[in-house]
């Protein structure tokens, strides 16, 4: 069993400079906390001894993501803790009893960034942990400040010499929300008694650089471990920190060879930060850039909503479907800057995935439209137990759907897939277009997707109403969807007039969307109607509702004309520049 909280904490330390007879920066001594913001009392629980050994692949893919898994005993909550990160200070910490293995539940949840790698120990910790409760005046406990005195020592590739390190977490009570006041009351005051926020973002982050550092000074007989790691992010994962080296702009990462797993490291920077980053010298930003930019953004997001999913967090199966949408549309759209042949198969396995994910998320939109539709009516419309019928058909499709999600990812072919996208962005199959600056090649591929988009609304138009109609509907909806996702990736290169393109798609696309939903939605009634029917219930209500979504069908049939005539504008188009 695996228990969830959610951990708001800030780390300070003391400056190298001031280390003690130990080697280690010690603090110049915890400042008097008592009336710093609601704080009206400090009290002690005494020092625990934690023992900690850290978990990682051999390149260090979970450190790459600031994902900490690790085995803790001693303390009040001694067992397998999994933290992913949130947020600035925040991140969600999972907590399942001790045992020998990694909790299989835990192991799960990092298969999407640790594919078909071994976890192993990297690094174990000993810390002296000496604990504050910072209480309110009415008792209530606020947070919790911890001087904790930290003997590491790497362990993989080989063992290294144990190094040494002080430093003061502020962690928020469980259950509070994020209270900036309370925090940045407490920091001023340890700010103000020499300390100031670590700049490694976790023990085991500086626990690596510190080692490394200490290793690399034995070798060439610098100075010992114990002084400053600075951030202890890996430049990639599974290679020592290379301080200073400027990254270059404006070029794909290239890790790997196409067809071979790349391993993912911390995100790239899109490419407006690389446009404003780089030198004046640097090549105007290239198609390639702006293309390669979004799917890399895409990809992060895919691998990043694995873990939510498998939770069944709310709307994380909707946001990884976008991601696996977004990134197959790119490869269509932008097929002039990358080469079919390599990307034409990638977005066939990510059609599967999208359709896996459809199921559990088409479950959760049209079981929330039919009982919104039937919270609208009055009740002596509501014949029967009709809510009752609905919520069992719901969750009996529920069930299916979230057996299908979960096979999906947790298959070869799904891994498989990630893989190749990481080989993908790390030696992108680019085309002659891709080198060339962005804003006219990325111009034509949105509105080369505009002129299909107003094929299909002209042929959903001119068929008339009925069963033929909303399928034409229906493919104006996926067309007016990949251009609005163009329009999207073209924004670093084209700006506003992008941004204001896409946003007239999607006012197209919901009205499209809206149609679909409803023809949907009808065939379902038809469904729970005939159940109804067979169980000697009413079915009175499911053909009251089935005739709405006709009439909200036809409204949206009637609306289309207008709005396509205006955001079809010649200017609309004009603006983009190509």
């Amino acid at each position: 069993m695996v228990d969830t909280k959610q951990e708001i904490e800030r780390k300070y330390e003391a400056t190298a400079e001031e280390a003690g007879p130990s080697g280690r920066p010690d603090l110049p001594g915890l400042p008097e906390l008592t009336g710093a913001g609601p704080v009206a009392t400090v009290v002690s629980r005494g020092v625990a001894t934690l023992e900690a050994t850290y978990y990682d692949t051999p390149g260090r893919r979970l450190l790459a993501d600031g994902i900490t898994l690790r085995r803790r005993t001693g303390g009040d909550d001694e067992g397998w803790h999994l933290k992913l990160p949130v947020g600035p200070d925040t991140r969600e910490e999972l907590h399942a009893p001790l045992g020998g293995e990694v909790p299989a539940e835990m192991a799960a949840l990092l298969r999407s960034r640790v594919r078909h790698d071994p976890l192993r120990p990297l690094a174990h910790l000993h810390t002296e942990r000496d604990r504050k409760d910072l209480v309110a005046a009415d008792g209530t406990v606020l947070a919790e400040v911890s001087v904790d005195r930290v003997t590491a020592r790497r362990l993989a590739p080989e063992d290294g010499e144990p190094v040494r390190w002080t430093e003061v977490e502020v962690e928020l009570a469980e259950g509070r929300a994020h209270d900036e006041r309370l925090l940045d009351a407490v920091e001023t005051r340890l700010c103000d008694g020499g300390l100031h926020r670590a700049d490694s973002p976790s023990k085991l982050a500086k626990a690596l650089a510190e080692t490394e550092r200490g290793a690399v000074a034995a070798e060439t007989g610098g100075g010992g471990p114990g002084r400053s790691a600075g951030p202890g992010k890996p430049a990639k994962p599974g290679k020592p920190e290379k301080a200073g080296r400027p990254e270059k702009a404006g070029k794909p990462e290239r890790a790997g060879k196409a067809g071979k797993p790349a391993k993912p490291g911390k995100p790239a920077k899109t490419a407006r930060e690389v446009e404003q980053a780089a030198p004046a010298a640097r090549r105007p930003l290239g198609a390639d850039d702006v293309v390669l930019d979004y799917v890399r953004r895409q990809l992060d997001a895919l691998v990043r909503l694995d873990p939510a999913v498998r939770r069944d967090l709310p709307d994380a199966v909707h946001r990884m479907r976008v991601a696996t949408r977004r990134l197959r549309s790119a490869f269509r759209s932008y097929r002039k800057v990358l080469d079919r042949t390599v990307t034409d198969p990638v977005g066939d396995e990510l059609k599967w995935l999208a359709g896996e994910l459809g199921v559990e998320r088409d479950r959760e939109v049209l079981t929330e439209r039919l009982a919104g539709r039937l919270a609208e009516l009055p009740d002596d419309l509501r014949r029967g137990p009709v809510r009752d019928r609905l919520r069992h058909w719901s969750r009996g499709r529920r069930d299916g759907a979230r057996a299908t999600v979960l096979r999906a990812l947790d298959s070869e072919r799904y891994l498989t897939l990630l893989d190749t996208l990481d080989a993908l962005v790390a030696d992108p199959p680019l085309r002659p277009a891709a080198a060339k600056p962005a804003a006219p090649v990325v111009a034509k591929a949105v509105l080369r997707d505009y002129e299909r988009l107003a094929g299909r609304v002209a042929t959903a138009l001119e068929t008339p109403p009925g069963p033929d109609r909303d399928v034409a509907v229906h493919q104006a909806r996926k067309a007016a969807k990949r251009v609005r996702y163009a329009a999207e990736t073209a924004r670093p290169a084209l700006g506003k007039p992008a941004k204001k393109f896409a946003r007239r798609m999607r006012a197209v696309q919901d009205v499209l969307g809206d149609h679909q939903d409803s023809v949907v939605a009808r065939e379902a009634l038809r469904t729970l109607a005939a159940q109804a029917h067979g169980a000697g219930e009413s079915d009175f209500t499911f053909g009251l509702l089935h005739g709405r979504e006709e009439a909200q069908a036809a409204a949206r049939e009637r609306e289309l004309p207008g709005l396509w005539a205006e955001v079809s504008r010649p200017e609309h188009r004009a603006a983009l520049g190509a």
